[in-house]
């Protein structure tokens, strides 16, 4: 998993919960890189289950709670490391529909050996998107978190169904409705 992740959501632990936090759940995970990132760099998938993990216990929020705030949180972090990519959408759903042929294109270019998941169209229109996710990781609710402050960014809202194809989350399916005000 690709440093920037780690760092972001540290940086969210930190504001969120204070430094002291970020200091407790990096040194009770016995992370092999120490909790030490950059941004470039490439981590085990599992240090983040251990860091979402131990945040959940000391915090007391349901870990897919947390994942789903992440992914609010890591979409305007992503937009300022990366205005031009956002910047040349002009609604919410053109930029959903544009995952795969565009915006994970330029990520790839960056990040030639990120994991990324993968995003089905399964039908569009001008206000709705259906569309599957797919990803080892199964961290759809981060996903759900970025499309939800994707919206936000358009000064729009939607209504968000999801439904697990798969049961441990590897593969689920977003019915995006956009809704005006």
């Amino acid at each position: 998993m690709k440093g920037i992740v780690f760092t972001e959501f540290l940086e969210m632990v930190e504001s969120s919960f204070g430094l002291e936090v970020v200091d407790q759940i990096i040194e009770s995970s016995q992370l092999p890189s120490e909790g030490i990132y950059t941004s470039v760099g490439t981590y085990d998938f599992n240090e983040m289950v251990s860091l979402i993990t131990k945040l959940s216990d000391t915090v007391k929020i349901n870990a897919n709670d947390l994942i789903y705030t992440f992914g609010l949180y890591l979409f305007k972090s992503l937009g300022k490391a990366h205005p031009e990519v956002i910047e040349s959408y002009n609604s919410p759903i053109g930029l959903l529909y544009s995952i795969e042929d565009h915006i994970h294109v330029h990520v790839q270019k960056l990040y030639p050996d990120a994991e990324l998941p993968t995003f089905k169209i399964l039908e569009k229109t001008d206000t709705s998107i259906s569309m599957v996710y797919s990803s080892s990781r199964g961290l759809y609710r981060l996903a759900h978190g970025l499309i939800e402050k994707c919206f936000q960014h358009f000064n729009s809202n939607a209504t968000i169904k999801f439904e697990l194809l798969k049961e441990d989350g590897t593969e689920v399916k977003f019915d995006i409705i956009q809704r005006n005000g």
